[in-house]
């Protein structure tokens, strides 16, 4: 510390001021700043007329292109039409937020004017291939988290699938023959506590041979009085017994250590998918939100914010990219600089995808790639949740240049549709969406398909708008899509509609 005392005083009188100018732009609503600064031209709903300006309510908040022409024109001005360069008295974060909120209203205007797609009697007419919905389980599930297809019993003639379905609470049910079991005996205890629960179910790749079968939930620890959690991956059977099943032979996949487990009810992740390995031998990565710790997305010594890649034994695989990291890195890590993954699949050509929830804005579709970080909480395409502004998405506005190695995702929702649920079209049930990503919204309540090629999004096309909140969505064996839905609590599929 400087002995000067008007040094002294200099610097504190300055850093306190420092300070409440960070707090006063903290305050600062980025309605306000619409109201204030924008509202005068362009309307208090994007709808112009102000000084001869344009509508900004037109149908292109689907369109990323637009992105980058909207914080352009804030920041720098279109001085032809009389607009000045906002960027010279707000921050980068600032001018991004308010896109964000134009963002926000084209999509509610969108959606005022009956924007959704619409059924003619019964019948959904989208690129490609027409469709119609039915229920497949109507009742008996409390808040059905995933889905997957068991094979038919031996010696049956039954043509519908067996559903293995999870409820967040921590029953695992299996329906069949169009009843709904009572909860699977003897599962992992929950933590059923917000967001957390029991989350995905999936089939080893082998489960013909081994009867692998893999759970991941919120795992509950209570220290010092805190009720603490985790996600955590398990693998066990399913044997009949009685009138029922039971869970047995369980193994632990992935752990968390001890002092890594956190309060908090939010961002828990979490999708299990497998990928082979040669020589019949299989990987499986799985996704962990970083439990609303943003700061701990870009640390590789805790478990949350990655996607983790094991044997399916639960070992490490010796080719991981942090493998020779110092002794207290997660050694599982794939990837990192996630906030909260609750969707993962492979495409059709092997690619990993995952979509996760950005804040308020800037859900992500990502390209996983070995050891890349996906930027959470350095940039996002979001703002925060109380409406003031949080990080802008282009790593080369950091003057700094720190930022270059950031995977950049390759399309972005806003406003956010609570991404949840990643699958992919397989089979000929829907032959011309074969290949395409599936994606579900819990807060969207919908359904996207995605075409990509070369990693790049070519296609995006909404399918489905209000069914309720998307938890999965699958491909089943008969080759109908799946849907799992929190209010109402259902499991719907989508059925092919021939011309």
């Amino acid at each position: 510390m400087p002995k000067h005392p008007a040094l002294v005083l200099s610097l504190t009188t300055g850093i306190i001021l420092s300070t409440a100018a960070a707090a006063q732009q903290r305050r600062v609503s980025i309605e306000n700043l619409w109201a204030d600064s924008c509202a005068k031209c362009h309307g208090d709903r994007g709808q112009g007329g102000g000084a001869g300006t344009r509508t900004l309510l037109i149908d292109d908040w689907r369109n990323p292109a637009m992105d980058r022409t909207y914080f352009d024109a804030i920041a720098k001005g279109l001085p032809e039409k009389g607009m000045e360069a906002f960027g010279e008295t707000l921050s980068d974060e600032q001018v991004w937020g308010l896109v964000v909120y134009i963002r926000e209203m084209q999509a509610k205007d969108f959606r005022q004017r009956g924007g959704s797609p619409k059924a003619e009697k019964g019948v959904y007419t989208s690129s490609h291939a027409k469709f119609r919905t039915e229920p497949v389980v109507k009742s008996g599930l409390s808040v059905p988290w995933s889905v997957e297809f068991l094979p038919a019993k031996p010696g049956t003639t039954a043509t519908e699938p067996r559903l293995l379905i999870t409820e967040r609470p921590g029953g695992l049910r299996i329906f069949e023959d169009g009843k709904l079991s009572s909860p699977v005996a003897d599962t992992p205890e929950v933590r059923n506590q917000g967001q957390g629960g029991l989350m995905d179910v999936t089939l080893h790749p082998d489960f013909a041979s081994n009867g692998w079968i893999y759970l991941s939930f919120a795992d509950p620890l209570v220290k010092e009085g805190n009720n603490l959690g985790i996600t955590k991956v398990v693998r066990g059977r399913i044997k009949a017994e009685g009138d029922g099943y039971k869970w047995e032979d369980q193994e632990t996949i992935f752990q968390a250590r001890p002092e890594h487990y956190v309060g908090g009810d939010v961002h828990f992740g979490n999708k299990i998918v497998f990928a082979p390995a040669g020589e019949g031998k299989w990987h499986v990565f799985f996704g962990i939100g970083e439990r609303g710790r943003q700061e701990m997305a870009q640390d590789l010594t805790r478990p949350n914010g990655k996607i983790h890649r094991l044997w399916d034994d639960g070992k490490i695989p010796e080719d991981n990219p942090f493998v020779a990291e110092k002794e207290s890195t997660y050694k599982s890590i794939w990837s990192y600089g996630h906030r909260n993954p609750q969707g993962l699949t492979f495409d059709s050509e092997g690619n990993l995808w995952d979509t996760e929830h950005g804040p308020r804005g800037g859900d992500e579709l990502n390209l996983i790639k070995k050891g890349a970080n996906y930027g959470w909480p350095i940039v996002s395409y979001g703002m925060n949740y109380n409406g003031s502004a949080f990080r802008f998405p282009w790593v080369e506005l950091d003057s700094g240049k720190k930022n270059t190695d950031i995977q950049m995702p390759a399309d972005r929702w806003l406003p956010s549709i609570g991404a949840c649920g990643l699958g992919v079209v397989k089979g000929e049930a829907f032959a011309a969406w074969k290949g395409d990503l599936l994606a579900g919204g819990l807060s969207g309540s919908n359904i996207d398909r995605l075409r990509v090629k070369d990693g790049k999004v070519v296609e995006h096309e909404e399918l489905l708008h209000g069914i309720g909140r998307v938890r999965d969505v699958e491909t089943g064996p008969d080759g109908l899509i799946y849907i799992v839905l929190n209010g109402p609590d259902r499991v719907i599929r989508m059925l092919p509609v021939k011309e």
